[in-house]
């Protein structure tokens, strides 16, 4: 099923508003967010337009939480954060995914709850595709 508004869901413009996508992983795709002000920052969005983590059996919540496993592994591979944020909202986007934010002693918001999109820092599209390819390296 896929939500007809949903970014995650249609891709294209929808997603490229805040994302790019990186790849497919087992039940989700991984998805660069274009503001960098935590270097590495990404989200994981399940497959299917569910809203809840209840909506989905305990299989695929145990799949989806692999797949959230593997992509903070490769953030930690690539950026050498210092602590990774987890992030499950969905107030105004009602399908199921997780912001992985990497923090950094020596950048803002250490010690404190990370904004939604501080709207501070973007790159060039050839710095996105380095990024991505690091990211990719690291899976």
């Amino acid at each position: 099923m896929k939500g007809e508004n949903c970014g995650y869901c249609q891709g294209g413009e929808l997603l490229a508003k805040f994302g790019i996508k990186i790849c497919d992983l087992d039940v989700s795709q991984l998805i660069l967010f274009k503001e960098q002000s935590k270097p590495g920052r990404c989200i994981v969005a399940y497959k299917d337009h569910v809203s809840e983590i209840v909506d989905i059996s305990e299989e695929e919540r145990n799949r989806f939480f692999a797949d959230v496993t593997r992509a903070a592994k490769a953030i930690h591979r690539a950026f050498s954060p210092d602590k990774l944020n987890y992030g499950a909202y969905g107030d105004t986007s009602c399908h199921l995914h997780m912001h992985l934010v990497p923090k950094y002693k020596d950048g803002d918001e250490w010690g404190g709850t990370f904004q939604m999109n501080p709207d501070k820092v973007y790159l060039s599209d050839d710095e996105y595709a380095e990024m991505i390819e690091k990211i990719r390296k690291c899976l």
